[in-house]
């Protein structure tokens, strides 16, 4: 049999990284249901993270709800004669009976990140097809694409924008062999010529879905972060970089600032957090002889209120005109985004749910360090390092 790469959506929907995930790959394939949503709702269902696998009867089961049947096989060998036409999930287990694998079959071509037919150890287990009644689209593939634009709604449109991407990332991706740079090259001329697109059309910096997403962090000493430690974070996340955010965890005798978002913002965010950590404990150090209690942590606290905050912006922000009014709705919108994948990515890829603790105050506090601090904090001039010039900034 022949075969084609196609990673079912995984890269257009920013995820990256080594995965064993056939399962939802095979199913997004040939249901043409965007591979995210089919990675969620395997999620859900067995209540882990696809990535590494899921059970076939959970597979079978969501099959099953799409109006999918399954046929048994009796190990035969994984060839064409004993699979039908049209487009086919299999399920192949290794002849010894150990390991298993899903992929997807339409025509008799393999779609997949690898060739399973190059493995003779493979057989197939069983098979699914779909209800010929419930089919409205045909499969993530580069052959049966509608041949006019205008047939396409605003969704597909956006679907074939996102496989191209994907394709396009493969086809420049140093990891990627020869063959697979082959067959991304050949199946992205194919859908530009079925859809009368150019390269043009699929370049698009500001995609929210091409993120890629990383989490870093910055440990400080004790088990137990300063109240001005952590309204720093807040300050570095929500009015500096707000396209990342922040949590912390211990381990051992130290306190991890963890932050998360996208890859550039998030190296920005703990480059700038350190920077003004050591500005700010140095100082409180040099004047009250410590920053963890009493006068030196009252200074901290007021020197993180005195910093700069793009609230002394919003009279000025009043006064836009509509050209730039709709761009600060656009970034705001893309931030929003940016934010709401980041934290699906934690929980999904980092297997990690945040929980919202408080902590009680200090009962010690200095107001004369404190209004000493929030001056300096006022004067402090505040640059993110390697920060790449943005939409709407001069």
């Amino acid at each position: 049999m022949e075969y084609l790469w196609n990673d079912g959506g995984r890269a257009a929907c920013g995820f990256v990284g080594l995965t064993g995930d056939c399962v939802a790959r095979s199913i997004a394939i040939a249901t043409n249901i965007r591979y995210r949503d089919v990675y969620d709702q395997l999620s859900e269902a067995s209540n882990k993270s696809p990535r590494n696998g899921v059970r076939v009867d959970i597979a079978s089961q969501f099959l099953s709800e799409h109006r999918w049947t399954e046929h048994q096989a009796q190990l035969h060998p994984f060839l064409a004669q004993f699979i039908p036409k049209g487009t086919v999930i299999v399920y192949l287990v290794k002849k010894t009976g150990r390991g298993g694998h899903f992929c997807t079959v339409v025509d008799h071509v393999i779609h997949d990140t690898w060739n399973p037919a190059d493995d003779n150890d493979y057989a197939i287990a069983c098979y699914w097809t779909p209800d010929p009644q419930s089919v409205t689209s045909s499969p993530s593939n580069p052959v049966a694409q509608p041949d006019s634009v205008s047939d396409l709604t605003q969704d597909e449109f956006e679907k074939i924008l996102r496989r191209l991407r994907a394709l396009d990332k493969t086809a420049n991706n140093s990891g990627s062999t020869e063959a697979e740079k082959h067959n991304a090259l050949r199946m992205m001329q194919s859908l530009m010529l079925r859809n009368n697109l150019t390269r043009n059309d699929i370049t698009d910096e500001d995609n929210c879905d091409q993120v890629l997403f990383t989490r870093i962090a910055c440990p400080v000493n004790g088990r137990k972060a300063c109240e001005w430690e952590k309204r720093l974070a807040f300050y570095v996340t929500d009015h500096i970089i707000p396209s990342t955010q922040w949590f912390i965890s211990t381990r051992s005798h130290r306190t991890l600032f963890w932050f998360y978002g996208p890859l550039g913002d998030v190296r920005n965010a703990v480059s700038l957090f350190r920077e003004l950590l050591l500005t700010i404990a140095t100082s409180a150090q040099l004047q009250f002889g410590g920053h963890t209690r009493g006068s030196g942590a009252s200074y901290a606290e007021g020197y993180v209120q005195g910093l700069p905050r793009a609230d002394s912006q919003t009279a000025a922000a009043q006064t836009l005109d509509s050209s730039d009014a709709k761009e600060h709705a656009l970034i705001q919108n893309r931030t929003l985004s940016l934010q709401s994948l980041a934290r699906d990515w934690l929980r999904i890829e980092c297997d990690i749910s945040l929980t919202a603790s408080h902590g009680s105050s200090r009962n010690q506090h200095d107001p004369n360090a404190a209004n000493r601090g929030r001056l300096h904090g006022s004067q402090h001039v505040v640059t993110v390092p390697n920060a790449p010039l943005r939409i709407g900034k001069k």
